[in-house]
């Protein structure tokens, strides 16, 4: 997995204009998986944040038409790789002794 150093957001918008900018059905489902994968990773930034607000997974499964169950199966994944991106981060952030 490649750890993008802009926000998801700034990439969303740039998909966003490579999709409008782009030539022919690849160029443009090129950009639409982009377009995925940030929406994907703001949208799994968003359950984290939530949840370390005092979110439950009740109020969050809701939000998806989900019970509490089916929104904790939903964002396992998408929180365990969140978690796993952050630790990568903070290993680079880290001075070498």
């Amino acid at each position: 997995m490649i750890v993008a150093t802009k926000s998801p957001v700034k990439r969303i918008i740039a998909a966003l204009g490579a999709l409008d900018a782009a030539e022919g059905p690849i160029g443009r489902l090129e950009a639409a998986r982009r377009l995925r994968e940030a929406a994907e990773e703001l949208e799994a930034a968003q359950v984290e944040a939530a949840r370390k607000a005092g979110a439950t997974w009740i109020e969050i499964g809701a939000c998806y038409g989900l019970t509490k169950q089916g929104a904790q199966q939903r964002f396992r994944a998408v929180r365990n790789q969140a978690k796993a991106v952050i630790a990568a981060r903070s290993k680079k952030a880290e001075p070498a002794a």
